[in-house]
């Protein structure tokens, strides 16, 4: 099917009458609904804001006039209009700062203590300070599916490595770490109460 200047007359005048698009695709067969709304919208019909019966070029000078209307107004109305953003500034102005921001830390910096550092068990960090002595601390480069991608320092200093000690099965850590970073479930509703 393709789109003959009858057909698009016709679809212009029953667009313009306030028919639906599914009505349309009836009247002029062999084309979908979405077919019709595709190209009401290419040849710019789809604003359907005033009364049916009358045609886009007849409804076109309307808006026109509206639009113009409206940017005549705004002049008189100026003066007020700075009002209402001194109004916000001093709403911000008189409000408290919102809540201080994290701390942007530079690298190379260490990191303040963490809440979780104090939720894990004395037991498991021993276990880990034990186990990051004899770690083989490789780089990105050097991890395999079976070394331990426990990550340990700063990534931004040179001194940042990887555990690299044998994985526990199906984890990406070793033992140690992965007491770490996976708790039992019991344990982390306990801390939420």
């Amino acid at each position: 099917m393709s789109w003959t200047d009858e057909r698009v007359e016709l679809l212009k005048k029953m667009w313009g009458e306030g028919q639906s698009a599914s009505q349309i695709a009836k009247e002029l067969g062999g084309v979908t609904r979405n077919a019709v709304i595709g190209k009401v919208h290419r040849l710019g019909l789809s604003n359907r804001a005033g009364a049916a019966g009358t045609t886009k070029a007849e409804a076109k000078p309307a808006p026109k006039a509206e639009a113009a209307k409206p940017k005549a107004a705004p002049k008189p109305a100026a003066p007020a209009k700075p009002a209402q953003p001194e109004v916000v500034m001093e709403t911000k102005s008189a409000t408290p700062p919102p809540s201080p921001r994290k701390q942007i830390i530079p690298a190379g910096q260490p990191l303040p203590p963490q809440p979780s550092a104090n939720e894990i068990s004395p037991e498991a960090l021993a276990k880990v300070n034990a186990v990051e002595k004899k770690a083989k601390k490789l780089t990105l480069m050097e991890l395999t599916e079976r070394t331990c991608k426990w990550p340990v320092g700063d990534p931004a200093t040179p001194n940042f490595w990887f555990c690299g000690l044998p994985v526990q099965q199906g984890k990406p850590y070793c033992e140690a770490h992965v007491g770490v970073a996976f708790q039992p479930m019991s344990s982390r509703r306990d801390r939420r109460r």
